[in-house]
């Protein structure tokens, strides 16, 4: 049976999400959380960046011309950046445990979480959605996927500041000296 980078590329994506409803259950109450506004907004800009990389619906036109080329060792590149990306992503949402939300909050008895991934890096759940999504995009090849990627990014970009101004608030001694010590997306770069 031979299976496509695309369809290998879907399959790692659908772990991620398997992965995000079943710590659903686990999540601690919300004690803080990011106003509606905000919360909006990055809604809106995750749901237009998913729908450029994931949905044909602008595959006509400019953003469906491709820009990469069609080989299959690029579009494997892309599926095993995509794999590593949200294997990442998972082992850093098993590792924050029932601190995690979906939107930028704290939680009841919250932890700053300093461990595991998130020695390597203080959102190391975007950095490695960044990784996949890079290679779903490398895989893609279109405009749109580029697009996509750059609109997920700065809505990636805006959660993390809120999420920051949490973390600032919630832990006003530890969380500066994690800040000096990790940076937020790329080990020992940004």
């Amino acid at each position: 049976m031979k299976i496509d980078a695309m369809t290998g590329i879907g399959w790692a994506w659908a772990a991620l999400a398997l992965v995000w409803f079943a710590g659903l259950a686990t999540t601690k109450p919300t004690v803080r959380s990011q106003s509606a506004g905000t919360r909006l907004f990055q809604l809106l800009v995750f749901a237009l960046g998913f729908a450029l990389i994931g949905r044909n619906w602008f595959a006509s036109g400019w953003p469906g011309i491709r820009i990469v080329p069609d080989l299959p060792w690029i579009a494997l590149t892309g599926l095993a950046l995509t794999v590593a990306g949200c294997a990442f992503a998972i082992w850093a949402r098993i590792a924050l445990g029932g601190n995690w939300s979906g939107r930028a909050t704290v939680k009841q008895d919250h932890e700053l979480v300093i461990t595991g991934p998130y020695a390597l890096a203080r959102h190391p759940i975007y950095s490695g959605i960044a990784l996949a999504l890079a290679g779903t995009a490398l895989a893609g090849g279109q405009w749109r996927h580029v697009l996509g990627l750059i609109v997920i990014l700065f809505g990636m970009m805006a959660k993390m500041s809120q999420e920051e101004r949490l973390m600032l608030q919630t832990f006003p001694e530890a969380y500066p000296q994690y800040r000096r010590r990790v940076k937020a997306l790329v080990p020992g770069v940004l």
